[in-house]
Formats: structure tokens, sequence, C-alpha cells
């Protein structure tokens, strides 16, 4: 048989991009559960209501939609990508470009427009799209039920390498007098470090508050790395939550701590903490490991949210961190909302 008799498994189709992406379909899209299920026209009109006005009447090249850009943000959060991999990633992949509705654009927003946007979204704009998440979440009927659970996780920052000298002027709150401008730009001057069981970490803080039900966050606080997980504990209580039960392990135990339960009317299911010359006892521990049992739900969240490349950060300053971590915790409740709904879990 010649070469050009060949049989061959490869058939050229004009519609072969609709045939892969039913077959995509079928095996299961999580971008498109998720545009299914979620609501993100919403997302987008609660978060363009923080962002300043621009008025393109003088001409200008025309923007993107908001919808758009916020749905690329999401996917750069979702999958832990880089402005440059993400605007690679809208060219190349069928998934991404039907998700960002770009499937038809000659166009896609290039890795400075992405930039760009995430600047200008800012903390204002993180607490908008959290909230409106929030918002569908109620709406869900998922609400906060059985309990809260409360916990902290370092986020990894890249390590500044400066003089003494420098350090010192950074920790009495002073920036070194021989920076000039562009090495400023450079400088991360708000993450701190810290130990944790015996070893130096360098960056930021997240400390949630997970319903025990659900899984969802329903509160978070960024900080740097040195504050204690204790110190988050007003901004993290939800008094929201049908049952008073609280639960976090024994890094938040204390008096000022039980004193805060108590006035918030709130069940102490905190693990008992050892010290020097008085080892838990027998009782103590039982009642630790009872706690665990429930407790160790709220490190499901931090196992998501490190699977989509949140436990590190590689911007500059606490500002743009709190961006960056706030954007990771509300794609943790985007994909989390979008499992309760999939797989018709039951609100009550």
């Amino acid at each position: 048989m010649s070469k050009s008799n060949k049989r061959s498994a490869i058939k050229t189709d004009l519609f072969a991009n609709q045939t892969h992406i039913s077959k995509l379909d079928k095996l299961g899209d999580p971008l498109h559960d998720i545009d299914t299920l979620i609501d993100i026209k919403a997302l987008a009109q609660a978060v363009e209501q923080t962002l300043p006005k621009v008025d393109y009447s003088k001409g200008g090249r025309p923007p993107y939609p908001i919808e758009v850009l916020l749905r690329i943000l999401l996917i750069k959060r979702l999958y832990g990508l880089s402005d440059e991999q993400c605007e690679y990633q809208l060219l190349d992949r069928t998934s991404y470009k039907r998700f960002c509705k770009l499937e038809n654009s000659r166009t896609v927003p290039d890795r400075t427009t992405i930039w760009n946007f995430q600047q200008t979204l800012g903390e204002s704009g993180v607490d908008a799209l959290f909230n409106a998440i929030d918002v569908q979440i109620q709406q869900a009927g998922y609400i906060a039920r059985c309990g809260q659970l409360i916990d902290a996780t370092l986020i990894k920052a890249p390590i500044q390498r400066n003089s003494k000298k420098d350090n010192q002027s950074i920790k009495d709150g002073n920036v070194p007098d021989d920076w000039n401008a562009p090495k400023r730009r450079q400088k991360d001057v708000d993450a701190t470090w810290t130990k944790k069981h015996g070893k130096s970490h360098y960056g930021y803080k997240l400390s949630i508050n997970i319903d025990n039900q659900n899984k969802l966050i329903r509160k978070y606080k960024t900080d740097t790395a040195k504050v204690h997980d204790s110190q988050h504990i007003d901004d993290l209580i939800d008094t929201l939550n049908t049952n008073a039960n609280l639960y976090a392990d024994s890094g938040y135990a204390g008096k000022p701590i039980k004193d805060k339960l108590n006035e918030h009317n709130l069940r102490n299911h905190i693990q008992s903490k050892g010290v020097k010359n008085k080892p838990l006892s027998e009782c103590q521990k039982r009642r630790n490991k009872r706690i665990a049992k429930t407790r160790v739900r709220v490190e499901h969240p931090f196992a998501q949210i490190t699977h989509m490349g949140g436990k590190v950060i590689k911007t500059i300053g606490q500002a743009r961190a709190n961006v960056q971590i706030g954007l990771t915790v509300s794609c943790y409740n985007l994909k989390r909302l979008t499992y309760l709904k999939k797989h018709g879990i039951v609100a009550f």
C-alpha cells in the first residue's frame, strides 16, 4: 500500500473546535462549572462600583469590559499564574478563553493590562468581591452553621537582603537614607520575620474563620508574619453563626481570648496548652484530641489555598499583599460554593 493511501485517526473538520469543547464539557471543565453556577456578572457590577470612573469621551483605546478583566483575575488566582503566564494561557487554552468570553476576540488583554487592573482594583475592590460572593452564598442558603473554626497560616514573601543598618532603620519605621526611589520600589519594608516550629519564616499572615458545616470562609484578616494569631480574634468572631461553639488550636489559649468568648456568649473549644514545668494532664490531652477532630476542618481551606499557589506571594508591600491574599480567599469561596451547588448539598 502506498504512503498516500495510509489510514489515519486524524480527521480534519471545520467544526473540530466545537467538537473539542463538547468533549471538554463531558470530561468536566471546572471553569465552566463556575461560570454556570456563579453569577459573575453580579460580582463584576459590585466591583465596578469601587473603581474610579474614567472619561473616554476624548478618545483613547477602548477599555476591556470589567467582567472580562475580573474573570481573568479569577483565573490568575485559581491557578496561581503570573501576569505573563496569564496572557500566554489566554491565547493558548480553549477553556480559559471561553471562561473569559474571549473565544471569538482577535485581541486579549496583555500582561500590563492585567497588572494595571489588579492595581486599580485595590483593597476596596477585593472587599467588594468577597462581599458579593458572600451575598450569593447567603442567597443559596449556605448560612454559617454548626459552630466556627479559627486558624492562621503564614504567607511566604521574597526575602529581603538588607544590611543590619538598613534593617534597623526599617524596624524604627524609617527608610534608609541611601535608598533612592527605584531601589525603594523594589524593597518590601512591611513583611516581617517570625519563628514557627523552630524555623524562621518571612512574609505575611492570613487568619480565617470558617463555619463547621460548609467550610466557607466567613471572615479573614491579613497582617505581617510577626503578629500573634490571637491578635486577630476581634476581626474573626462571627456573631451570625447559628451555633455558639468556637474551635481553635492552642495558639489561641489564654485568659484574654477566654474573656472575649464570654463577652460574645461563645462556648470555648480551644485546645489547652502545656507550659514549662506544668505539662498537660491526661484529661486535657483527651479534651484536645476531641477538639482536634472538629478543628482539623479548618486546615482544608488552607490546603486548597496552597493548591492554588496562594501560600506564596511575590508582591511588594502590605497593600498589594492584602489584594493578592484577598483574591485567593475569594477564589476559594467561589470554588467551594460551586462544589456545594454542583453536588446538590442541601443548605440545611
